[in-house]
Formats: structure tokens, C-alpha cells, sequence
């Protein structure tokens, strides 16, 4: 009913940019929070940036000044811009939005399938 379908990811040196996108496609009647998280080899998943339907972000410690969070709510897609990208930073990247589907009354969160983003020289 819902999918998400993230691009932008790769291989690239320590120091570079990638810019991540994820589209929600379907019967979608409203999209509230929308989110990247990460998950690094051997590690619990971590919330990386967050953005509110109004453009309130917030971001991870590890990530402030270098990643920033957008939104696009005609195209239903988030954003994600990585600068100074660092080895820590390797990890796959999820897409996570919360969204009101079809005939349901609630939001939930939908995932995308995830993204792998390596940073090596």
C-alpha cells in the first residue's frame, strides 16, 4: 500500500558528500515525522535526523553541522545531505516516515529497505 524507495548511497572518501533521497510512494493521505536512521556492523540502530511536517529537524550529536535533514511535501520525499563524511559514518541508512495510509485514521511508521553508505580511501 505504502513504499519507500531510498537512493544516493555508495562509496566515498573520507572528507566527501553523498546526498540520500527516499520517496514514499502509494495511498498516502498525510506524512508526519520523517526520519533517517543508521545501523553500523555489530551496532543497535541510531536515529541519525529527524524533520517535523513544519521543518523542525533535529540530529544526532555525532552528525550536527555536517548532515542536514529536508523535506520536499509535494513529492513526498526526504532528504538527507552528508558532508565531511568520516569512516564512522559507514553504516547502512534507513528511511523512516510516519504516515497516514488509505482508509486508516492513525499514522504509522513505514521503513524503507535500507541503503549502504561506506565511507573509505
Amino acid at each position: 500500500q505504502v513504499q519507500l524507495v531510498e537512493s544516493g548511497g555508495g562509496l566515498v572518501q573520507p572528507g566527501g558528500s553523498l546526498r540520500l533521497s527516499c520517496a514514499a510512494s502509494g495511498s498516502i493521505r498525510s506524512i508526519n515525522v520523517m526520519g533517517w536512521y543508521r545501523q553500523a556492523p555489530e551496532k543497535q540502530r541510531e536515529l541519525v535526523a529527524t524533520i517535523t511536517r513544519d521543518g523542525s529537524t533535529n540530529y544526532a550529536d555525532s552528525v550536527k553541522g555536517r548532515f542536514t535533514i529536508s523535506r520536499d511535501n509535494a513529492k513526498n520525499t526526504v532528504y538527507l545531505q552528508m558532508n565531511s563524511l568520516n569512516p564512522e559514518d559507514t553504516a547502512i541508512y534507513y528511511c523512516s516516515l510516519n504516515i497516514r495510509a488509505g482508509i486508516l485514521r492513525n499514522y504509522r511508521d513505514y521503513w524503507g529497505r535500507g541503503i549502504q553508505v561506506t565511507v573509505s580511501s
